[in-house]
């Protein structure tokens, strides 16, 4: 795993990788970026359909993801604390459930793993509901309003304006596989600390994230007043969160014994 879709955010230590969510890429963490180099070495990738990944136009499914990131971790030579949004979250867990010697901590912000019901039909009409492509920059940022920054770095220029560097026909059918299945067996593999950050205005089924975070006897936090991108509507909180989790599961002294934390 190496290339132009693989951002190295700096820092030195132990290695801190990040997961972004649907229609994101690696870049949209920068603005957490320059706390979280004081604790880890951090890096992120574009997602396969993402960014500057160069898989494009395939039917990725959640392994295939999760082997990206595996291969990843592998080549940081250690086990690597893993944070999470959404699609990323997903991700995230799948990977401590499968690879538990490559991760050493889980954050996961504002995820979903029991999406059943929820039809491609439903992503595709929100992608299809956005005026692309946008004349400006300017008119990204005044859709977008308090995720403008997020979006900016989601967006590219082309002869007729500016769209979305996933392509949004190859994000409705990532999308699908969700509806299709739960997750919850993946949940109940995994065995690593885990914080589950949750926003007030989630977008996710009610009681879920509390839900995941019983069942691995991790810590749940909601966010009062945060949308679906917590790090970025409430970026003090989960700051605060994350780096306290860190400073924990960072201790020489935290270890999992039986299994469990």
């Amino acid at each position: 795993m190496s290339g132009p879709h693989v951002v190295t955010f700096g820092g030195t230590g132990p290695p801190v990788l990040l997961l972004h969510a649907l229609m994101g890429r690696a870049s949209t963490w920068w603005s957490v970026a320059p706390w979280l180099t004081r604790h880890g070495r951090v890096v992120g990738a574009d997602a396969r359909g993402h960014g500057r990944n160069p898989h494009r136009g395939g039917r990725w499914r959640t392994p295939d993801f999760v082997a990206d990131a595996a291969d990843l971790v592998a080549g940081l030579g250690e086990p690597a604390v893993v944070i999470g949004h959404s699609m990323g979250g997903l991700h995230g867990i799948a990977l401590a459930a499968e690879h538990p010697d490559l991760v050493r901590a889980l954050v996961v912000e504002d995820v979903g793993v029991d999406l059943r019901g929820r039809t491609a039909d439903d992503w595709r009409a929100l992608f299809d509901a956005w005026p692309v492509p946008f004349p400006s920059l300017r008119h990204v940022r005044e859709f977008f309003g308090p995720a403008a920054d997020y979006f900016s770095e989601c967006v590219e220029e082309r002869a007729d304006g500016y769209h979305l560097v996933a392509g949004p026909h190859e994000l409705v059918d990532i999308a699908a596989e969700w509806g299709e299945r739960a997750y919850w067996d993946l949940v109940d593999s995994v065995r690593c600390p885990v914080l589950v950050v949750e926003a007030e205005h989630t977008v996710m089924p009610a009681g879920q994230q509390a839900e995941i975070a019983r069942r691995v006897g991790g810590t749940h936090l909601v966010v009062e007043g945060a949308g679906h991108l917590v790090h970025e509507s409430a970026p003090r909180a989960f700051q605060g969160a994350v780096e306290a989790f860190l400073s924990w599961v960072l201790d020489e002294d935290v270890h999992v014994t039986t299994g469990r934390v």
